[in-house]
């Protein structure tokens, strides 16, 4: 059995470092964004040890005898090394169900880390779960450009971007994110879905000035007015919008769409991917217009499983 060490802050550059070089990591997993949110969260996150050397992580959180891989992120699971075997992967499962067991854990709740994000094929944990016995607890449906396919933006929507080419929009990219927050993000999602942002303008402040690299703002105004924006999370081959939000004005001008277009072939030369996130409603629900707009900005489909495994000693995996 493998050694299961609980994260402390003792092990902050040792964690970070693993997951720079891991092959399923990003950013997210990294302890300076996990932590924006540490009051919110009861951490419980489990590194992983062969001997002295680390091998995986679990970036996880507890509510009572229940842990999930993270409810504070978009995407969890278990984090490897870049060159791990399928038996080894194996003993590591089985180490982190036994720990879990020993703790009282009942349950363990993983939403899955997109395929999209792997620098490397990581699905060793996906056979595992299911030969343990876990079930499919929610699935939901993503929207992602994948670059290297042969699918293009709609007609409809190039012919308005075309169109709209002289019309004197300027897109900027910008380091303050307070005027897109409250004038175009807060109250458009308040009004269109009655819901605000994950992160407020304070945090994602505080998290673009600790990942400059990994997260970008986007705004396009005409005749210096702010007309919609997007904040982008980039990761090593994945340009994410994470939020993206147009004014009334904006929407009549078509400067979202404009925007999204403008951005989408900006990373086409060194990205693989573009995220559009999920297309769900809180209820569990398709937004099928969502989907459609998506799609017809050349997405395709993706899942992403949100899986639920019952712990017993039954979910030990012998070869």
């Amino acid at each position: 059995m493998y050694r299961i060490q609980p994260y402390t802050p003792h092990y902050f550059e040792e964690w970070n470092a693993f997951v720079a070089a891991s092959k399923n990591g990003t950013f997210l997993f990294h302890r300076d964004f996990m932590e924006y949110h540490a009051d919110r969260f009861t951490d419980y996150s489990l590194m992983v040890y062969d001997g002295n050397k680390l091998v995986a992580l679990l970036p996880a959180n507890v509510v009572g005898n229940i842990v999930y891989s993270h409810q504070g992120l978009t995407y969890g699971g278990v984090v490897f090394a870049m060159q791990i075997s399928f038996d080894k992967a194996r003993l590591i499962f089985n180490s982190l169900i036994m720990f879990l067991l020993n703790e009282g854990i009942t349950m363990l709740i993983i939403k899955q880390i997109p395929q999209m994000y792997y620098k490397m094929p990581s699905f060793e944990v996906d056979f595992l779960l299911y030969t343990a016995g876990a079930s499919i607890k929610r699935k939901d449906l993503n929207l992602a450009v994948d670059y290297s396919a042969e699918k293009w933006i709609s007609k409809s929507k190039l012919k308005h971007y075309k169109r709209r080419a002289d019309i004197g929009f300027e897109i900027k990219k910008e380091q303050n994110f307070e005027t897109f927050w409250q004038d175009v993000l807060i109250p458009r999602l308040k009004n269109k879905h009655n819901a605000a942002p994950v992160h407020n303008v304070d945090e994602i402040t505080m998290l673009a000035k600790r990942f400059p690299d990994n997260i970008i703002q986007y705004n396009i105004y005409k005749d210096n007015v702010l007309l919609a924006g997007l904040t982008l999370f980039i990761s090593d081959k994945v340009v994410k919008s994470q939020y993206g939000a147009t004014t009334e004005a904006g929407e009549e001008l078509r400067a979202l769409d404009y925007l999204f277009i403008s951005v989408l072939e900006k990373y086409r030369p060194n990205m693989r991917y573009f995220d559009m996130g999920t297309v769900m409603e809180r209820d569990g629900s398709i937004n099928y217009g969502l989907v459609t707009q998506k799609e017809e900005l050349a997405c395709s489909t993706y899942a992403q499983d949100i899986i639920e495994l019952q712990l017993s000693e039954q979910c030990i995996i012998n070869p």
